[in-house]
């Protein structure tokens, strides 16, 4: 930013009247008789969410680009359909020693740095993958794909922290649901393409070129997108978004304990009653995309083609959920309601899709597998939304990885049990394991306490500029007229 706007953020300091005390369960409180700082906001803030948006999608593609050609895979690396499955499972195991410490550095170095390492790490993945294409190496092609699980864990909490640094109170839902909703992209592209790109066919030679190709061009996208992080990405703007956003930049680090923050949230019983339905829910959709193939090959052999499509069909009705439900937290603000709501309808849609399967008809499977993924997916951005309410003002990067590392492990448990269920018994016993959890799910999501901390918050401020004016006017003369930059 310019000489004004350093200008403008000095002014901001000297004129910081406003403070920040814990209060009961709230988060903060206001003085009343001091004026709140100034906010502003970007329009840079757009170019961050796009840009981690896109660094996001080509990191999550990766994710299932082996597990949707799982019998092309098998034959050309010679392993089991086990072996395959770990390497969407990888992405979940990783996360869950990692999360910590990567939280810890998001607190400690901030977002560039996080997005720097994330980019880095995905690029390199790629280009380890590159030079695995031949039936002999699959060792390095693990070496790939866990290079880009380990940049996972710098992504995958992000959203809810990016759209707190950078947007308003009425747009910070919308946000974070453009931050998940490139992640939703990334892997409807990985339902996809890969079954385009790498055709079954017998000759192994040919096969080998065709998933180089694929590799070629996943690298390629990610080198672009390392350098383009390199150039563009911001910290944080340099005045902040809200009065919530201004009240957690008032907190010193040398007040803040990470060890504090994550004891903090355990004693949170409404948080971690979210933390447990979350994970219910997203693990079950990380079980149904890691298994879609094995399922719908069952039924319909030899439509490995229209397995992806139908994982394509899932997340592209789940990213038009998440962004109608990130549209309605910021009119509505009804957080509870609306996450109890997609939850139910996430179990209705996994029932009805359980049992519609093996009718026969792919034309069937395609309606309710996007009414699955419609409200399953459009879940993920309600889940982060909720958790930094109920835990405001702890760094949201925390409570999201929090939520994800109760998914990934939730994931793992659940990708494998149906995995066994659907060898032991049929795909439709698999599926009603999962609901079952999904209707526990639902109970608990049921009984989380409607705590709405940031909001709270930013009403306080509101209220304490409302009596701020009207002592300066009761007392000078003057209003206190806040400033506006567009």
């Amino acid at each position: 930013m310019g000489d004004e706007a350093k200008s403008m953020e000095g002014e901001v300091n000297d004129n910081l009247y406003f403070s920040k005390t814990p209060v009961t369960d709230a988060g903060v409180s206001f003085q009343h008789h001091n004026t709140p700082p100034e906010t502003h906001l970007y329009k840079k803030r757009w170019i961050m969410v796009c840009l981690f948006s896109s660094y996001s999608l080509c990191n999550s593609y990766q994710w299932i680009q082996y597990g949707i050609i799982n019998n092309i895979f098998m034959r050309f690396y010679g392993v089991d359909s086990f072996t395959i499955d770990w390497m969407s499972m990888i992405y979940m195991l990783t996360y869950i020693p990692l999360i910590f410490p990567v939280s810890w550095l998001l607190d400690k170095k901030g977002l560039r740095v996080i997005a720097l390492v994330a980019t880095a790490l995905n690029c390199a993945g790629t280009w380890i993958k590159v030079a695995s294409a031949r039936p002999d190496l699959f060792p390095v092609t693990i070496v790939g794909q866990f290079m880009c699980s380990v940049a996972q864990v710098f992504i995958l909490g992000m959203p809810s922290r990016i759209a707190s640094v950078w947007f308003g109170s009425d747009e910070v839902s919308t946000a974070c649901s453009i931050g998940v909703f490139g992640n939703q992209l990334g892997i409807a592209i990985g339902f996809l393409v890969p079954p385009i790109l790498v055709p079954n066919v017998d000759d192994l030679d040919k096969l080998a070129s065709h998933i180089r190709d694929m590799f070629y061009i996943t690298a390629g996208v990610a080198t672009f997108l390392f350098v383009l992080v390199v150039i563009v990405f911001q910290e944080r703007p340099e005045i902040p978004p809200t009065h919530a956003q201004a009240a957690a930049r008032q907190i010193s680090p040398e007040s803040y304990s990470y060890t504090a923050s994550i004891l903090g949230l355990l004693r949170n019983k409404a948080f971690i009653l979210l933390v447990i339905s979350y994970g219910l829910n997203v693990g079950c959709f990380y079980a149904v995309s890691t298994l879609l193939n094995r399922m719908i090959i069952e039924h319909y052999p030899g439509e490995e083609v229209n397995a992806g499509r139908i994982g394509l069909t899932i997340v592209i009705a789940g990213m038009v959920g998440s962004l109608i439900c990130g549209i309605w937290l910021d009119r509505s603000k009804t957080y509870k309601q609306t996450t109890l709501a997609v939850y139910l309808m996430s179990l209705v849609g996994l029932v009805i899709y359980a049992f519609t399967l093996n009718l026969g008809h792919l034309w069937v499977v395609f309606i309710t597998a996007g009414t699955l993924g419609f409200f399953m997916t459009g879940y993920l951005p309600l889940g982060f939304e909720f958790g930094v309410e109920l835990t405001y003002p702890e760094c949201e990067g925390t409570s999201s990885g929090l939520l994800n590392c109760s998914a990934q492990v939730f994931g793992i448990i659940f990708t494998i049990c149906q995995g066994k269920i659907m060898d032991s018994f049929n795909t439709l016993a698999g599926n009603l394991f999962l609901c079952a959890f999904l209707l526990i799910g639902t109970i608990i999501t049921a009984c989380i306490k409607s705590d709405l901390r940031r909001q709270l918050a930013n009403q306080q401020a509101l209220a304490a500029a409302t009596l701020g004016r009207s002592y300066v006017q009761d007392h000078s003369g003057t209003s206190l007229l806040p400033s506006t930059h567009m």
